[in-house]
């Protein structure tokens, strides 16, 4: 059935049964700010090096041209994840440094370009900074947002920025999927990234 399938029937048997009624709200947990003279719980290092070990897919998120800019914008992401079917949702982690963020923040709209196996040195040129990552890339312009989406990619997800949450030294950019697909041959290998280098 897959994870697609299983979600569906989740949400279809949960809609056809009857609910105990209203459910109160969980009061929300006190906020705040970690003072300057609390240490780390972990050393950023080894957090980085243990977490290492989860594999995960690589996307390069892209956005057109806002109003006033010469070029589309784009970066390398490893931090995405479906987040629901209804709605349906996706998110992106982004550093708060980024320099790419505030361009797609002003488009309001992207595209995740999720990539596959071949296309690790495409990868590498949206992973560095002051460049211009779209000199020699082919793409289109995705159906509503016009964001670039890059020929090659194993799937392609078009999407309006929902919300954007703060995470520590990272936003969470929550998407509002309004047109998706993926690539016609079913052999397309997914580029992965673990233990800091692509498999």
């Amino acid at each position: 059935m897959g994870h697609a399938g299983a979600a569906a029937a989740a949400v279809r048997y949960l809609r056809s049964t009857p609910g105990p009624g209203p459910v109160e709200a969980l009061p929300r947990p006190e906020l705040r700010c970690v003072r300057a003279d609390e240490r780390a719980p972990v050393d950023p290092t080894e957090f980085r090096r243990v977490l290492g070990n989860f594999a995960t897919g690589v996307t390069v998120v892209t956005a057109p041209a806002a109003e006033g800019e010469s070029s589309p914008a784009g970066f390398a992401c490893q931090s995405f994840s479906s987040l629901s079917l209804d709605p349906p949702l996706i998110c992106f982690m982004v550093g708060r440094t980024s320099a790419t963020w505030p361009r797609i923040a002003r488009a309001g709209v992207f595209c995740v370009n999720v990539l596959g196996a071949h296309q690790g040195q495409l990868c590498r040129g949206f992973a560095v900074s002051g460049a211009n990552k779209f000199a020699g890339v082919v793409y289109d312009a995705a159906p509503v947002s016009g964001s670039p989406r890059l020929a090659g990619a194993a799937a392609w997800v078009d999407c309006t920025v929902q919300a954007v949450h703060t995470g520590g030294d990272h936003l969470i950019v929550v998407g509002r999927v309004d047109a998706l697909g993926a690539s016609a041959a079913d052999d397309v290998a997914p580029l992965l990234f673990h233990k800091g280098r692509f498999l």
